[in-house]
Parts: C-alpha cells; sequence; structure tokens
C-alpha cells in the first residue's frame, strides 16, 4: 500500500526553540544520516521557522519530506485554514507541504467540528492542488474514537503515541493494527516517553535489559521494539543534538529482526515499569503556563523519580522544579486554585490536579520543608557575601 519510502527514522522539530545553530546542526546530520522525514507543527516555537530557514539555506527542500500540522484549538472558522496554512508556507518557505496533520485529534466530536466548517472540502482543494501532498491525522484520546476518526475520511496516514511501556494507552496496539490494515502509514511519537525510556529507566530495568544483551542500549531496546513491528513505519525522535542523531541512525543501522525471547525481555521490564511510575507525563509541557505559576511536569516528574530512583531524588527534583528554594515558593500546596485548566489540554489525559494532591502529599512534609528552608537560607548567606 506504501509507496511513500520515508526512511524507517524520522526527526521531530519540537524542540528547536531552544538553539537556533545546534538545530540547524541537527537537521543537516540528520540528512547526511539518511533521515529524510521531518515533523514540525503550527504550535512548536519556532519550529517550522527555523527547519524553513534551514533547508532553504542549504538547497535542501526537494531531497526531504516535511509533515506540519493545523492546529485544532487555533482554527475557530473555516477562513482560518487558509490563514494558517499560508502562514505555514510561508515560515517553511515552500510551496507545497508533504504530510499535512490535523494535529492532536482528542476525540470523534472534534473532528466533527472540522467536518461541519468544511475541513474536507478544504483538503480536497489543497490536494488538488499540490500544495498538500498527503493528509493524515496525529492522536491523543482514546481507542474508541480512534476507530471513529480512522473510518470516517479516507486518511493516508495517522501518528500515534506509542512505544513498550505505553503499549495499550490511547490508540495503542490495537489503533496500529487496524490503521495498518486500513492501508495507512504509521508514524509513532513519543517512541523514548520524552527521553525517560533512554535515560529514565529504574535501575532494575535497566539491569535486565543489560543481562539480555549489553552491546544495546536502553534507547536500542525501545527504538528496536518499534522497527520490529511491520506495521510501523516511520518512528519519529525529537533529538535535540547531532551526536543524538548519530546514536539513533546507528542503532537503525544495526537494526535486526527478532522474535520471541527478546519479547520475553520487555514484559519482564513492563513489569517493572508498572510498578515504578505512578503518572504517566512525558514532559510535553502542553499543561503550561499554569495560571498560578506551578511547574506542573515537574512535580509530576520528581514524584515518579521518587518511586523509579529514590525518595531523595524526587525531593531533590521536587525542591528544585517547584522552586521550593524561593521565598514564595511555587508549589501545588500553596499555588495551585484547582481551576482545573490543565487538564483538558493534557495529550495524556492524566487527572492532574488529583496528581498534584498525590505529589503534595509524598512531599509536603514537615521535614521535606526544613531542607527546603536550609538551603534557601543557606542560599541567601552566599548571596550576603
Amino acid at each position: 500500500m506504501h509507496h511513500h519510502n520515508l526512511s524507517r527514522l524520522g526527526l521531530g522539530c519540537m524542540r528547536f526553540f531552544r538553539d537556533k545553530k545546534e538545530s540547524e546542526r541537527v537537521i543537516l546530520e540528520a540528512i547526511a544520516q539518511g533521515i529524510d522525514y521531518f515533523d514540525t507543527a503550527y504550535i512548536y516555537p519556532g519550529s517550522e521557522g527555523i527547519l524553513g530557514s534551514t533547508l532553504a539555506a542549504h538547497g535542501l527542500r526537494e531531497q526531504v519530506k516535511i509533515g506540519t500540522k493545523l492546529p485544532l484549538n487555533i482554527a475557530r472558522k473555516s477562513e482560518d485554514f487558509d490563514r494558517l496554512f499560508e502562514e505555514q508556507l510561508r515560515r517553511l518557505q515552500t510551496d507545497y507541504v508533504d504530510y499535512y496533520f490535523i494535529h492532536s485529534v482528542k476525540d470523534f466530536a472534534q473532528w466533527q467540528r472540522f467536518c461541519d466548517m468544511g475541513i474536507q472540502e478544504w483538503l480536497a482543494k489543497k490536494k488538488e492542488s499540490g500544495q498538500i501532498r498527503h493528509v493524515g491525522f496525529s492522536y491523543h484520546g482514546t481507542h474508541g474514537d480512534f476507530r471513529k476518526v480512522l473510518h470516517s475520511y479516507d486518511w493516508e496516514f495517522t501518528m500515534l503515541q506509542y512505544n513498550y511501556y505505553d503499549e495499550h494507552y490511547q490508540a495503542g496496539r490495537a489503533g496500529l493494527m487496524e490503521a495498518a490494515q486500513r492501508g495507512l502509514l504509521v508514524m509513532i511519537m513519543e517512541p523514548l516517553l520524552g527521553g525517560r525510556l533512554a535515560t529514565g529507566l529504574p535501575k532494575e530495568a535497566a539491569s535486565v535489559f543489560r543481562k539480555a544483551d549489553d552491546s544495546l542500549s536502553p534507547a536500542d531496546w525501545a527504538l528496536w521494539w518499534l522497527w520490529n513491528q511491520p506495521e510501523v513505519h516511520v518512528v519519529v525522535s525529537g533529538m535535540n543534538t547531532a551526536a543524538q542523531v548519530r546514536q539513533n541512525a546507528d542503532s537503525l543501522a544495526r537494526f535486526a529482526p527478532f522474535g520471541d525471547e527478546r519479547a520475553a525481555v520487555y514484559s519482564k521490564v513492563q513489569e517493572i515499569f508498572r510498578k515504578s511510575y505512578k503518572i504517566p507525563c512525558t514532559g510535553c509541557n502542553y499543561c503550561l503556563p499554569c495560571p498560578k505559576g506551578v511547574n506542573i511536569p515537574a512535580c509530576l516528574s520528581a514524584y515518579n523519580a521518587s518511586y523509579a530512583q529514590n525518595y531523595f531524588t524526587g525531593i531533590k527534583l521536587y525542591a528544585i522544579g517547584t522552586a521550593l528554594t524561593t521565598a514564595d515558593p511555587l508549589t501545588p500546596r500553596n499555588k495551585c486554585n484547582n481551576c482545573g485548566k490543565c487538564e483538558p489540554v493534557c495529550p495524556q489525559n492524566i487527572p492532574i490536579r488529583n496528581a498534584l494532591r498525590s505529589v503534595t502529599r509524598r512531599f509536603e512534609k514537615p521535614p521535606v520543608r526544613m531542607i527546603a528552608s536550609a538551603v534557601r537560607w543557606q542560599m541567601g548567606r552566599e548571596k550576603k557575601r
């Protein structure tokens, strides 16, 4: 079904804004390593512009395929489709987009609303004019709604969050199979769960992998799990440095299909994960900025670390992430007013307010506050010197 011939590793461009020079190096390194799919979106700060100007400066537009996304929350009326799309072409310095996504569909009703606004007719016109080559959607809802969206339009591709930790989460493995059966090209986001599957493994899990094959890094194990499934076509990884690009490209070059004995290793690791990671936050930051200034991802990540690594690591991350070390700490205990703005935008559907209450219970104990105020006092003295 696929005449797409994309590289099995794609570059996720969400975090480009951190450093323009480094981002340019990453793009050029990716192309040098044979990566030809670049994934960006209207709402990734600065990302489309950096990708566009780098490709233009080096005359590389024709050598790559660009995927970008129509933001559901910004397009309020049908006139917005053209306005946003024109802006995207300007930023990308191109006159066509290879893969155009409806961005982050969370349920069928949301897609329906777009159909009512005339999105299908608009897409047909853009395809006819050649300005959009392929149409698809990225998905962040439940499996039931995924099926409905999948069958309601003649999609050419989709992007799912999927990795060995999240095997049945959101659309999950079942969604992957259905999309493949319908002949869609399937792209995967969050293959390393925001880097956690590369560097944040519980010690016990890392050692299971090492015992099974110490020539593979945790990132290799995570990527190979995906590449071993023929239904997975492109694994989109947010590589932030040229070194990471080389590592992942090298991982793909070394990849060889495998069978049951490896599958058993993953099951063992999944079991360990279930015990240690309490809150499925990937650190995507969609919940920020919090109107009250709470650093939600930092709180959740500290909470997870306190179980996955140890309590003290958790405390340390919590103190740093919540500015417990300042006189007016931005902790959920004294800042969160329960407004709930964070919850509808969370792609993981985390009940964030409940989660923050658990965080508070775990960390806001008198000893932790004492440690924090001691650190604060120490920092104050150093400033005065």
